[in-house]
């Protein structure tokens, strides 16, 4: 099957602390991806430590090769019970799914994760083991195109717990909100968000707990195949731009001697707009069987930009109208953000003296730094990057 796992999360702080007491890992391996979600006891730097501890002990093994039982093993050795309140010092939610569309599922002391299919919560079976004195719920379930995993910790089934609801937001109400959310056909980070803002008004924005919710959503394979400068050698043209077309992503085109080599090639006409979207930002082109044609450094650049911004950890204050531009690099980083799951690069080595700066070296011009730097964000995000020099 071919899929993409589609991953973001969204914490909040209990009201006055510097830290979070819940902590994510995310692991892509070759053959899976992994996603840990500790809640540490208490609050503050203390359950931060722990939580950390316990998702990177986990998520480290398990991508070497250990059992989740040697893994859990290790954690209970390395953190024992708190001996005033008998209380795990950190409860976690293990979620591993592998490329064959087979998931295995892990629970220790945090609310059940919340499975949704075809827009209806389903019941997941589970059976109890005692792994090394802890009573986790063990699950083995498949998984398809659509399919939604969303694991919290108990600060959003406690939301507005004494505040706006008596007894707090509950699971069965938590699971409720999410299906509607679900049902929009939004992807992983904008579906984390609008559930945490839900969970941010219950608390009127002094959460009594720590709070975290993690989104897995199962999406299409999205291909994009992007080509930007020129190859080393002029002969080289032809056998670029053939094998740029070939793939059956959507085609972008990022500078004007690029797209004047692809428009000489496919003997199609580059038309460019004059439409200045933003002063900062040179208008796009367009080539007949091309998404969308874009200048380079300047597009590049702030394309970047974008891509820093929405692959930091805490984006929180990043909204949908950061993507609703019109300019060649809002649209190209909307792509690179929301319909790309796999990124083919083809890059031309040539180096254009007009981007060249004499502080670096000879050999390296500033949009294949650029290149670079976007292609860190994109694998930041969890994006499959295939690269293709020339």
């Amino acid at each position: 099957m071919s899929y993409f796992v589609d991953v973001h999360y969204e914490s909040i702080n209990k009201y006055g602390e510097e830290l979070c007491g819940d902590k994510v890992e995310i692991v892509r391996t070759p053959d899976s991806v992994i996603v840990v979600l500790a809640d540490g006891l208490g609050s503050g730097v203390k359950a931060n430590i722990l939580a950390t501890l316990t998702s990177k002990i986990i998520g480290t093994m398990l991508k070497e090769g250990a059992t989740v039982e040697q893994s859990v093993e290790t954690i209970a050795h390395t953190l024992p019970i708190c001996n005033v309140r008998k209380l795990a010092y950190s409860t976690f939610t293990i979620l591993q799914i592998f490329r064959n569309g087979e998931a295995y599922l892990v629970e220790f002391d945090n609310p059940s994760v919340i499975f949704i299919r075809n827009d209806k919560v389903l019941e997941i079976p589970f059976e109890f083991r005692n792994i090394n004195g802890k009573d986790v719920r063990e699950s083995h379930l498949s998984i398809g195109i659509d399919d939604t995993i969303t694991i919290i910790s108990d600060g959003v089934v406690h939301a507005g717990v004494g505040i706006s609801l008596n007894l707090g937001w509950r699971w069965n109400n938590v699971a409720e909100y999410m299906q509607r959310i679900a049902s929009k056909g939004e992807n992983a980070r904008d579906m984390s968000k609008e559930l945490m803002e839900a969970c941010k008004c219950l608390y009127m924005d002094r959460p009594g707990d720590d709070a975290t919710v993690v989104v897995v959503k199962i999406s299409q394979h999205m291909e994009v195949d992007l080509m930007s400068g020129p190859p080393v050698s002029p002969t080289d043209d032809r056998n670029m731009v053939e094998q740029f077309m070939l793939s059956k992503g959507k085609k972008v085109v990022c500078g004007g001697t690029t797209a004047q080599i692809v428009g000489r090639e496919l003997k199609r006409p580059v038309e460019t707009s004059i439409e200045y979207m933003d002063p900062s930002i040179p208008p796009i082109a367009y080539i007949e069987g091309i998404d969308l044609v874009t200048e380079g450094v300047l597009t590049l650049t702030k394309t970047v930009e974008i891509l820093r911004q929405f692959s930091a950890e805490d984006c929180g204050e990043m909204n949908k109208d950061m993507l609703s531009g019109k300019d060649g690099a809002t649209r190209l980083a909307k792509i690179l953000i929301d319909e790309c799951t796999h990124l083919r690069l083809f890059i031309g080595r040539a180096i254009n003296p007009a981007h060249q700066n004499p502080n670096l070296p000879i050999d390296l011009s500033i949009k294949l730094k650029l290149l670079e730097e976007l292609i860190v964000y994109m694998k930041k995000m969890g994006k499959t990057v295939e690269k293709h020099y020339y």
